[in-house]
């Protein structure tokens, strides 16, 4: 049985992932230097305007079972993210755990959708932001399919609750219900460092999105030597156009030679 990378790939013709491409290489590179698997999500499983991509990857158990397909550990990565070349096997560090890696980004963010969400659909409850994982680095095994069942569940239970809380928020889509959810399942949790799973790389000022910025920052890739995982997530529109797109590009022509 091997390990399996499974990153959710879809396109909605708004062209925000047009640089998707380079991750998936990025990571079968990886998976080819760490003998694991590759498999790549590539079609809805609902339309979009009933379930957002991001809640479709707690199918990956249906996924896998559907298409006969054996395994060990999973882990679930968004497509915005490169992983470096030489990033060691993380899958030899889970303990056999649910691995996730907390967020070191906007906590502002973190702290709105942690009480928007709680207020909505919790009942008021309040988890610990210092525990709260981003969803777009998860590793799982066999032992998990149950919390997906639940995640499903509460999903199928909720949906239009979730769908008002969502487009009311605009603070998140499961991220946020995926950490309550944690908490209240109990899930025994293993925290990954940072390295694994670097986030928010324009507000820890390791990018340059404006011309002004360069008056202080050289433009070079200097975050390349602080993590092994590149997450481009919410870099804002900026003036040089310099998106998520044109980042996962550079870093990986810059990382593969290519």
């Amino acid at each position: 049985m091997k390990n399996i990378v499974f990153i959710p790939n879809i396109t909605l013709g708004d062209g925000r992932n047009n640089s998707y491409k380079y991750s998936v290489k990025s990571w079968k590179a990886w998976c080819d230097k760490n003998n694991c698997e590759l498999l790549v999500l590539e079609d809805l499983l609902y339309p979009v305007d009933y379930m957002k991509i991001t809640w479709q990857r707690y199918y990956l158990f249906d996924i896998l079972e559907a298409n006969e397909i054996d395994y060990n550990q999973i882990l679930m990565v968004d497509a915005d993210t490169i992983v470096h070349p030489d990033c060691p096997n993380f899958f030899e560090e889970t303990d056999g755990k649910y691995c996730g890696v907390r967020v070191d980004g906007c906590y502002e963010w973190v702290l709105r959708s942690i009480r928007g969400f709680g207020d909505e659909l919790f009942d008021g409850m309040r988890i610990h932001p210092w525990n709260y994982i981003n969803g777009g680095f998860q590793i799982v095994n066999k032992n998990h399919k149950k919390f997906f069942n639940t995640m499903k569940k509460y999903y199928d239970t909720y949906s239009k609750e979730i769908i008002t809380t969502i487009d009311k928020l605009k603070c998140g889509t499961d991220q946020t219900i995926l950490n309550y959810m944690l908490y209240k399942e109990k899930v025994d949790m293993k925290y990954l460092p940072i390295r694994y799973n670097f986030q928010d790389l324009y507000k820890k000022n390791t990018i340059i999105i404006d011309k002004e910025m360069q008056h202080w920052m050289n433009d070079e890739l200097y975050f390349l030597d602080a993590a092994w995982v590149y997450h481009f997530n919410s870099i804002p529109p900026n003036p040089m156009n310099r998106d998520a797109n044109y980042w996962i590009k550079r870093t990986y022509e810059e990382l593969y030679n290519e």
